[in-house]
């Protein structure tokens, strides 16, 4: 099944740009359509807070990293300010999802 985005009016893709196409290209209501997506996200979010890693086939990982804490500098004044540990978020593409990307002219 081929799943269209042309009609987009901005070039960010949203969740309402998704449930959107959910209801015009599956057949699923709008108010499903919504909770499906909001679903979707949710659980990725709360396997992210817990510290899992998120694998989707295709498309890429999802995975939480610890960063320590370090020295850092405000740019405007020059202060050193301390930088505190934190946790964040990163994504790396499938090999899939990036020969996509380069599409057939790179191979």
């Amino acid at each position: 099944m081929e799943i269209s985005v042309e009609s987009l009016e901005t070039p960010a893709l949203t969740k309402a740009h998704l449930a959107e196409l959910l209801f015009e290209q599956i057949g699923l209501n709008k108010r499903e359509s919504k909770d499906m997506i909001d679903a979707f996200f949710t659980l990725i979010a709360d396997k992210l807070v817990d510290g899992q890693d998120v694998k989707i086939s295709g498309f890429g990982n999802f995975q939480i990293r610890t960063k320590a804490p370090r020295p850092g500098r405000n740019p405007r004044t020059g202060e050193a300010i301390p930088i505190e540990a934190r946790r964040v978020v990163t994504f790396h593409a499938s090999h899939k999802l990036k020969e996509q990307i380069q599409g057939p002219s790179a191979n």
